[in-house]
């Protein structure tokens, strides 16, 4: 079985085109979440990928401050604009899809969250504490986030600690003990590389393919200044950070 992996599409269709394009057919979808949030496209984005084949999604951050369901102090103030914007340019129809969500899943012997397993909507899983502490909330081999933007590679060696490795683009890897794995950002990568990054996931044999993929970065740069939302957003995709 052959399953697409996508994170943190924020509102980029652009980039999701040329992911489902580039990853051929699959067997299912599996979104962790922030559809919107950043990018000028929420609702198109939104309707793609709730019509995707057996899909299985998540709610992120953005998703649920959309939602009206988040304190939005937590966000800045350029992330508040954005999210009143979004309100403004979603359907009904994408605002009740975002209502029968969830933020954290277990599907075919594998835990699916947004953040992390511990705090599936806020916590970032950058440093190598917060990492291990999280091992202890998920019962599965192998839990896959977003949130962070970042493709990484999480696996715990047995021995009361973590090894991280960044694995590279269309190098398949089979996932031998307990991990956790990030396929990094479709529509907002923030890792200096501003190609739309996914991964390829056979749940028989644990392998995970994580990709890139270019697009079209100067038109959704024009697209979000037209819309109005703030500049630094449009500027990100160039610089992939």
């Amino acid at each position: 079985m052959r399953i697409l992996v996508i994170s943190d599409i924020h509102a980029n269709l652009t980039a999701l085109v040329a992911v489902l394009a580039d990853s051929g057919e699959v067997d299912g979808v599996w979104c962790l979440g922030d559809l919107v949030g950043y990018g000028p496209d929420p609702e198109e984005c939104v309707t793609r990928v709730r019509n995707l084949p057996n899909l299985v999604c998540l709610l992120g951050n953005h998703d649920v401050a959309v939602m009206g369901k988040l304190d939005m102090e937590a966000f800045n103030r350029e992330a508040n604009l954005s999210v009143n914007w979004t309100r403004e340019n979603l359907s009904a129809a994408s605002l009740f899809f975002f209502q029968s969500l969830t933020t954290r899943v277990e599907t075919m012997g594998v835990t699916l969250s947004h953040g992390s397993p511990r705090n599936p909507i806020w916590e970032y899983l950058l440093d190598l504490n917060t990492v291990l502490t999280n091992f202890s909330f998920f019962r599965t081999k192998i839990c896959l986030v977003g949130h962070t933007h970042i493709p990484i590679l999480y696996s715990h060696n047995g021995n009361g600690s973590v090894d991280w490795s960044v694995p590279q683009p269309g190098t398949p890897l089979i996932i031998k003990g307990r991990a956790i794995l990030n396929p990094g950002s479709v529509g907002q990568p923030r890792d200096r590389d501003p190609r739309a990054a996914y991964a390829i996931f056979t749940p028989e044999e644990s392998k995970w393919e994580p990709r890139r993929v270019a697009y079209d970065v100067a038109a959704v740069h024009e697209r979000i200044k037209a819309a109005g939302l703030p500049q630094r957003h449009a500027t990100r995709l160039i610089d992939g950070w």
